[in-house]
């Protein structure tokens, strides 16, 4: 289905992922920069898990560009916005999470939480893959054309 889709769509999933990688990669500091700090450096894994983020983010924003199947005022899914969400806890440093360091406390965020992140990792691409999944079934369906008006319906 994704094969059809015109060049706007292909636009907005690219400038998608691309804002996701800076609103994900720059507070935590996978993209280096003078605004903020990371006590304790990246995983091996928060790269690809940023750009599969960033790439399930951007297609799925697509699918509400010009869709049949969108109607107005029609909101992105929870499990997209809780899987972009949970991506973004999985990439971050752990104690530099204040949640997780006030909850747990610095030892606390390294041993309870920094092992929970590649199951945050996981359970966000897979929120992300399902929020695809149910937009791209929702374009297959049928879609439903208006009946034409008939000649008194029109002179109301």
């Amino acid at each position: 289905m994704m094969r059809t889709w015109p060049a706007r769509r292909w636009a907005v999933a690219a400038v998608t992922a691309a804002l996701t990688v800076l609103v994900v990669g720059v507070p935590t500091v996978l993209i280096p920069n003078p605004w903020f700090g990371r006590a304790v450096p990246p995983t091996w894994w928060a790269w690809p898990v940023l750009v599969l983020t960033a790439v399930l983010s951007g297609l799925v924003t697509a699918t509400y560009i010009g869709s049949p199947a969108t109607t107005p005022g029609e909101t992105p899914s929870r499990s997209s916005l809780l899987g972009g969400f949970l991506a973004y806890l999985a990439v971050g440093c752990p104690v530099c999470n204040k949640v997780a360091l006030l909850a747990l406390g610095s030892a606390g965020a390294i041993q309870w939480f920094a092992p929970v992140q590649p199951v945050l990792a996981v359970a966000g691409i897979v929120l992300l893959g399902y929020a695809l999944r149910r937009r791209l079934a929702g374009e297959r369906s049928c879609p439903v054309t208006p009946a034409p008006m008939r000649p008194e319906e029109a002179r109301r």
